[in-house]
């Protein structure tokens, strides 16, 4: 690595830890634990507790998490008063596990950690979950004494130094990003630094972020691996890696995550982070995202742009996915329950649709649109898909598939009467009836460039809760 990026390092933890002088930020607690279950039960058991080596990076003001985003709520209570200090929304991998089929005949076990701002009293650590009413409930608590001698206070040094790609100001009043490496060898290290500042480039030209931009930090950690890529074991290719990240989660050939909590978060302690995207140096199409978890995307596709925006969309803001041709490995909801996330409706009470501020008066709620058209040709592209695959074709055709696909959704929607207005537009969440959009187009919808207005409110709610930028 150059010493370009050494000094912009030392300039940007100079600019970091000076403000943490100023502020005397406490430590950042992370407590790592395991879930374990099946479709019908889970259970909880306490690993560990660490103190990491870099102070809270977040706005102390803004400990309380108000926007109801999340499968689950971890709350940090005060032992003595019983008030709660500390809240965020999140969702787990073993939360998407349990509605596969698997999850219906076996049981398996995933890592999790939650993090937060070390209190200066003992805690009660509690893990909600929504229940059957849709509403948050107690899961699991745990007793946690950050003084505790058994608990983690020093640690191995860092494996690779963190990258500052893009610094806007002290980190408790930015959003900050941490963009790390999978599949790069040492010899990719300039790769991976111009990957990251390629595709971080690319998400502040997508609004809201494009406004916003100031209110973010943005950093890179990549640790080198022996063989460039990662493993796609559905095609026999296997790459060991410092992240574990990998394709063929859940049985999707596109799906890439790391089932590897406790590797992840023992190289991403070294940097100044909120939430983690992870790049993997491979040309296949593919990525994932997980509320307040982590998103992957594969920084050598031709899409790679958008895979890095939508599935940061799913990890930053919650968003649901809003296509629903595409074959997913999650089984057909028994019910239809309204979703949590902010961009997807079941349309129970058409007068009470959470985003009817954005609607015309006049407005037909399901809105019409050339859903049959779109269907039938979108479903003759699944199959060519995966005849692609079969058949071991160059990714290039994938690439090219997917232009046209984009391209003749683009014509079929431009002459449609409710282009560009919202409503609630059947067809979403992985189901083509029963869940409802909020327009017709959107980044998380097809492959195009922009956020629906319903989902580029539901972004800025986000940088709200953690910037202290202008309202």
């Amino acid at each position: 690595m150059s010493l370009l990026p050494f000094r912009l390092l030392a300039a940007a933890l100079a600019l970091l830890l000076s403000a943490a002088a100023g502020a005397q930020p406490p430590a950042t607690v992370r407590v790592d634990y395991h879930h374990s279950g099946n479709a019908l039960s889970d259970h909880y058991a306490l690993e560990r507790v660490v103190i990491e080596p870099l102070p809270w990076p977040g706005n102390l003001a803004r400990n309380i998490d108000t926007t109801g985003r999340g499968q689950n709520m971890v709350e940090v209570v005060d032992a003595k008063t019983g008030d709660v200090i500390y809240s965020r929304g999140f969702s787990t991998i073993f939360g998407e596990w349990r509605t596969t089929e698997e999850a219906g005949k076996m049981n398996r076990g995933f890592q999790e950690s939650v993090r937060f701002p070390k209190p200066a009293a003992p805690v009660k650590v509690r893990i909600l979950k929504r229940d059957e009413r849709n509403q948050f409930s107690v899961a699991w608590s745990v007793n946690i004494d950050t003084d505790a001698p058994e608990v983690v206070r020093k640690q191995e040094p860092a494996p690779a130094r963190p990258i500052p790609i893009r610094v806007s100001g002290p980190s408790p009043g930015k959003v900050d990003l941490l963009v790390m490496g999978d599949g790069y060898t040492a010899a990719d290290m300039k790769k991976f630094e111009a990957d990251a500042t390629r595709l971080a480039n690319y998400l502040f030209t997508v609004s809201p972020f494009k406004e916003r931009a100031g209110d973010f930090n943005v950093w890179g950690i990549a640790v080198p691996t022996q063989e460039s890529g990662v493993s796609r074991p559905s095609t026999g290719v296997h790459r060991a890696s410092a992240l574990g990240t990998r394709y063929d989660i859940f049985g999707s050939e596109r799906y890439v995550l790391t089932l590897d909590n406790r590797a992840l978060r023992e190289i991403a302690q070294h940097a100044p982070y909120e939430f983690i995207e992870i790049l993997v140096n491979n040309e296949t199409y593919g990525g994932g995202g997980i509320f307040g978890q982590f998103s992957t995307a594969a920084a050598g596709n031709d899409w790679a742009n958008y895979l890095f925006v939508h599935e940061f969309g799913h990890h930053f803001a919650g968003l649901a996915d809003e296509y629903y041709t595409s074959p997913v490995a999650y089984a057909p909801a028994s019910g239809r329950m309204e979703p949590w996330e902010p961009n997807v409706t079941a349309l129970r009470d058409p007068a009470n649709l959470k985003w009817r501020h954005l609607v015309k008066a006049g407005t037909a709620l399901p809105t019409p649109w050339p859903k049959a058209p779109y269907e039938e040709a979108s479903r003759a592209d699944q199959k060519r898909r995966a005849q692609l695959r079969a058949d071991k074709r160059p990714e290039a055709e994938m690439s090219a598939l997917f232009r046209q696909e984009l391209d003749r959704t683009n014509q079929l929607f431009s002459s449609a009467p409710h282009r560009h207005e919202v409503g609630a537009f059947e067809g979403a969440n992985y189901e083509a009836k029963g869940f409802y959009r909020p327009q017709m187009q959107c980044l998380m919808f097809d492959r195009s460039e922009r956020f629906c207005k319903v989902c580029n409110a539901g972004v800025a709610e986000i940088i709200d809760l953690y910037s202290t930028g202008a309202r």
